[in-house]
Parts: C-alpha cells; structure tokens; sequence
C-alpha cells in the first residue's frame, strides 16, 4: 500500500483537505498523512468547506513535518511551494510534485475553488499511483 505525505507551510488548510480527500477517495488502497513545515491548528473555513461536500476532516490534526520520517512515505506531494524548503530526503522520494495552490487562509472566500482544485489533483494522483 502506497503511503502518501500531503506538506504545506502550517497545515492547516490545503494539506489537510488534501487529506480529505485521498483518505475518501483512496479508501483502502493509500495511506494518507498531511504535514507542515510548522504544526498550527486546521482551520474552521477547511472543515466548513469540505463538510459541504459531506467529508468531515474534524478529526484531523496539524503536525509538524519534523514527526516523520521521510523513508516512510512513497509520494510527497507540497501544496505551497514549499518544496524549495523541503529537506532533500522528501523531495526524493519515489514520486515529488510540488501543487503551488493558492492559500486560502490570506482569502477565505477562494476555499471553495481551493478545495476543487485540490479534489482534482489528489483523483488525479490517485489514479496515476495505481
């Protein structure tokens, strides 16, 4: 089973509604777990946005990058372009893409289309992993 690690810079938002959706979307065939370059809190406007497409990511917890161990994960995906800020054993993995999503957080009303775009990835990298 393929474990994936979705970074962003406080995760908080966007990794964690990518985790949201891999965990929905990759049932049973992925591992999902999200990160920050800096533990924060989730943000109340991710949940909200992801509840309104009926995943709940309540139970889901910001973590700082430095509590794994990048030899864990097969796939590392970043969300902010914080790949340029990565330890290098995380950018080489076996698969490393780098999302450069725009940050909801500096614009609350763009989570909406930040969420969609991120559905689209995370089903695009699903598919491409299996």
């Amino acid at each position: 089973m393929k474990k994936i690690m979705f970074v962003c810079k406080k995760n908080s938002a966007r990794s964690q509604m990518a985790e949201g959706f891999a965990k929905t979307l990759g049932k049973g065939q992925i591992e999902v777990t999200s990160s920050g370059l800096e533990a924060s809190q989730v943000r109340p406007e991710a949940i909200a946005t992801m509840k309104e497409i009926g995943i709940d990511i309540t139970d889901q917890t910001s973590k700082a990058l430095g509590e794994f161990k990048a030899e864990d994960f097969d796939v590392v995906i970043s969300l902010c372009g914080c790949g340029v800020n990565l330890p290098e054993e995380w950018l080489l993995r076996e698969k490393f893409e780098d999302w450069q999503l725009d940050d909801p957080a500096e614009q609350p009303e763009i989570f909406p289309r930040v969420r969609d775009e991120i559905k689209e990835k995370v089903t695009q990298l699903i598919d491409s992993c299996f």
